[in-house]
């Protein structure tokens, strides 16, 4: 790599023009009392985008800067040589091999003993060339989508012998039942689930693509490419699913759905799987679920103070209806768990209609949906108020009937909780006048609505501070003089968090209760915009002024909040 003169890159910096000397000594300044690359320091503290400070880069060090990699394939030597976790670890992947020397595509000029590790490891001179993280990745996944050693590093005490035995009987036309019960699929399809469980996977993506099968793993909501295993035992695996799921193997042109339970160790998971048919064959989603898992309570939630005060006012209340409001995923139930485990106690007759049951209340009755037995939300909720119930959950309201029953319950003397696909919390009240719920009713019942969403904790392992640029902070509503010590945190990337500097979620919430003023807009049949605005001078802390308070506790990142909320209106 050429020498890189600190004059030369200066001028370099200063010629992107939203650079002034002041910021660029700074960074000089704050890489070398940190010890972070200059070239991380820039993108990490949002002075540069990635694609300016390669384009920077390229032009100081010489070095050619490829902004597509399609064109590309890394050389088979790399491939047999470099193990691919080692690859996308350090973001780098061969792109040629010249005169015994390796042109080797990096998205960090400046990281310096991975590439001489690298070096080392292939036995031969590299020669860097810049492309973007997501460039390399891509190249990386189809560089090693063919490498049986992909599976083998996953799951190592696979047999390959059998593996391949398997393979070849597959090319016969073999029962695909028989198939789905040799030893070797059922040994691939646990390690998959298994491995899956051990890495806190929430789901498994099995997706079949032209010329390979990608196995996923969905991890603190964000999608991994894990393994790819030869395409001729696709149809094996996939009919194993189906086995575990007593669905019918021999139906590929219709979706199903299956359900399947998992002993590890001690505990129970419950699997549910669905399949879809595709173009290149059926597609199969599994949800894990560890029904032993313990149950949140309120206070692990990622509350503060004030919210957990207006949060138990609101679940003690005698009658009434709460609503939760979010996206799928967003952990909605997982909040109504944690507040009927508070007020749960032998006085009280709690009863709950879900679509599943996801995890077991002891003292709580529980009635799962079974829409094909016609036991649907609002049927359910029907008969579940003639038990002379206290407290009743409803799993989601989807539809006008099951709102109307369930706000008929509230005003009869029941507290009800339930969950909304909403924006925010404002957005429930409109979306119940959507249903055909006529205003004064829910003016009379409604009591809250808290809407929430989860973000990634930065990992602790890896946990570090930085000098963040103040336009970067602005986009969330905050100052550099709201920041302790003028700092933020963020997560360098460690074997514990699969170096994605996060690890587990937490929530953020937007609690409202339901004053006069508020039941007076419902009446007045008020936008939802403006029922937010006039709460927010009242006193409301919204999802992103939430969010903004976890990135300066230290909790999460500017990235996180920006990525699952939206600007705040004025």
């Amino acid at each position: 790599m050429p020498i890189l003169s600190k004059a030369e890159l200066v001028k370099h910096l200063k010629a992107i023009g939203s650079l002034t000397d002041e910021k660029i000594e700074d960074a000089f300044v704050a890489s070398r009392l940190s010890g972070e690359s200059l070239d991380r320091l820039l993108v990490g503290n949002g002075l540069l985008t990635e694609k300016q400070m390669l384009e920077v880069f390229s032009r100081a060090l010489r070095l050619e800067y490829h902004q597509k990699l399609t064109d590309f394939a890394a050389p088979q030597s790399f491939v047999a040589k470099v193990p691919v976790q080692f690859a996308r670890n350090h973001s780098m992947i061969a792109i040629g091999e010249k005169d015994g020397t390796v042109t080797v595509a990096v998205s960090y000029p400046l990281d310096i003993h991975p590439q001489d590790e690298l070096a080392a490891m292939i036995g031969k001179a590299i020669l860097p060339a810049l492309a973007t993280k997501g460039e390399i990745a891509a190249l990386i996944n189809k560089a090693y989508q063919q490498k049986t050693d992909v599976v083998d590093e996953m799951l190592e005490d696979m047999d390959q012998d059998e593996f391949d035995d398997l393979a070849k009987e597959v090319e016969g036309s073999q029962d695909l039942l028989d198939l789905a019960n040799k030893a070797p699929i059922i040994k691939l399809v646990n390690m998959v689930l298994f491995q899956a469980l051990k890495m806190r996977a929430s789901d498994i993506h099995i997706q079949p693509y032209e010329e390979k099968l990608q196995v996923r793993y969905r991890i603190d909501g964000v999608l991994y490419d894990m393994m790819s295993p030869p395409k001729s035992v696709q149809e094996a695996i996939i009919s194993r699913i189906k086995v575990m799921g007593k669905m019918d193997i021999a139906e590929r042109r219709l979706p199903q759905d299956g359900r399947a339970s998992l002993r590890l160790g001690d505990s129970d998971i419950d699997v549910r799987i669905s399949s879809v048919p595709t173009s290149h064959g059926e597609r199969i989603v599994m949800r894990l679920l560890d029904k032993s898992a313990r149950l949140y309570s309120l206070e692990e939630l990622g509350l503060d103070h004030e919210q957990l005060d207006l949060m138990t006012k609101l679940i003690v209340c005698s009658h009434g209806i709460v609503f939760v409001t979010g996206p799928t995923g967003s952990g909605k139930t997982t909040t109504l768990y944690a507040a009927l485990k508070r007020i749960n106690s032998l006085e009280y007759n709690i009863m709950t209609i879900e679509d599943p049951v996801e995890y077991h209340l002891p003292g709580i009755s529980q009635i799962e949906v079974a829409v094909k037995k016609g036991l649907s939300f609002a049927t359910g909720l029907r008969h579940i108020v003639r038990q002379d119930p206290d407290i009743i959950m409803v799993g989601e309201v989807r539809d006008g009937e099951t709102a109307t029953i369930a706000i008929q319950s509230a005003l009869t003397g029941h507290l009800v909780f339930s969950t909304l696909h909403t924006n925010d919390s404002a957005g429930a009240i409109t979306r119940l006048l959507d249903l055909g719920v006529e205003p004064y009713l829910a003016a009379s019942s409604v009591i809250g609505a808290i809407a929430q969403r989860l973000v990634r904790v930065i990992c602790p392992h890896c946990k570090e501070s930085f000098v963040p640029e103040e336009r970067f902070v602005m986009q969330i509503g905050l100052k550099m003089s709201d920041l302790p010590e003028g700092k933020l945190w963020r997560g360098r990337g460690c074997d514990k968090c699969l170096n994605t500097g996060f690890f587990d979620r937490t929530g953020i919430y937007e609690v409202l209760t339901i004053t006069d003023g508020i039941r007076q807009q419902i009446m007045n049949k008020t936008g939802a915009t403006f029922i937010k605005q006039d709460a927010v001078k009242r006193g409301l802390r919204t999802l992103r002024m939430d969010g903004a308070q976890k990135v300066i506790r230290g909790i999460t990142t500017v990235e996180e909040v920006l990525s699952v909320t939206q600007m705040d209106a004025e």
